[in-house]
């Protein structure tokens, strides 16, 4: 059975809500952030050298990256669903956007988090910082427009990797209509909720 290695308030519960969508059988191994510093627990390097989550054990194979994860388990076992016809424009675009979601959407976000944590020591950071999450996000809600998703007619991978940068975002997304609106669709899927249920609190459920 597939194994999930899933830290609280992490990537790893976009994996959970893909499994969900895919309606594959799953075995969770909770970990829990510290706390006041909310790193991951040392037991994850027993699973990966990087200590970090989401970590998944399929057969023989251990897979980190939820990028990684997110492709393998669509391709293995997807059955043809929650990915373009492989060579249409709309697969390129679908590479596109779930490579973007961590190489570039994210990176800001993160930033803003560890600069947070300096105060004043960061000020001199903060423009160029919040100048660049408001770059992707409008960049983000031009290539949404009035799409129900980011690619196709039908929910993708891309979308499972993307929802974790709009969660990410919390009160930052407000001015983007079309995002606020996405956000909100995602999270009131069926198996969305499942995986949270499954997962436990979720701090990133910005509404």
């Amino acid at each position: 059975m597939i194994k999930v290695h899933h830290l609280n308030n992490s990537r790893s519960q976009r994996v959970l809500w893909l499994l969900e969508e895919l309606g594959e059988p799953y075995e969770i191994v909770h970990y829990k952030r510290g706390n006041p510093v909310p790193l991951a627990p040392p037991e994850l390097k027993q699973v990966h050298p990087l200590g970090k989550s989401p970590v998944l054990q399929d057969g023989g194979k251990t897979i980190a990256e939820s990028g990684a994860i997110v492709e393998y388990l669509i391709d293995t076992h997807g059955k043809g669903r929650l990915k373009p016809k492989a060579g249409s424009d709309d697969y390129w675009r679908y590479v596109e956007w779930i490579h973007y979601a961590e190489g570039s959407a994210m990176l800001p976000l993160l930033l803003a988090l560890y600069t947070g944590m300096l105060g004043d020591a960061a000020a001199a950071l903060k423009p160029r910082v919040d100048s660049e999450i408001a770059n992707n996000l409008a960049y983000m809600e031009r290539g949404l427009n009035v799409r129900d998703f980011f690619v196709g007619k039908d929910l993708t991978g891309a979308d499972i990797q993307l929802l974790f940068v709009l969660e990410a975002a919390g009160a930052r997304l407000e001015p983007y209509a079309h995002l606020m609106r996405y956000r909100a669709r995602m999270q009131a899927r069926p198996a969305y909720k499942r995986a949270i249920d499954k997962g436990g609190p979720y701090a990133l459920m910005s509404r």
